[in-house]
C-alpha cells in the first residue's frame, strides 16, 4: 500500500485509539474552560482543552514528520 490508503488507515487507527482512550481519560472540563448556564440552556467553551489537545497533536505530528 502506498499513498492514500496507507494515510487513511493510519488516521482511522489514530481516531479509534483516541476515541477508546477518551472513555477512560476525561480531559474535558479543565480549569479555564468556560461554562455559561442560563435557565435551562448550557453553553460550553472548551478553550483550555482545545489548547492542550492542539499542543499534544502538534508534538505528535512534529515527531512523526521528523522520523519520516
Amino acid at each position: 500500500m502506498t499513498g492514500g490508503p496507507k494515510i487513511l488507515m493510519t488516521l482511522g487507527a489514530i481516531i479509534f485509539v483516541v476515541g477508546f482512550l477518551m472513555q477512560f481519560i476525561h480531559i474535558g472540563r479543565l480549569p479555564g474552560d468556560i461554562i455559561v448556564k442560563k435557565g435551562n440552556t448550557t453553553v460550553y467553551f472548551p478553550i483550555v482543552t482545545s489548547i492542550l489537545v492542539s499542543i499534544i497533536l502538534s508534538a505528535i505530528f512534529y515527531f512523526l514528520g521528523k522520523f519520516r
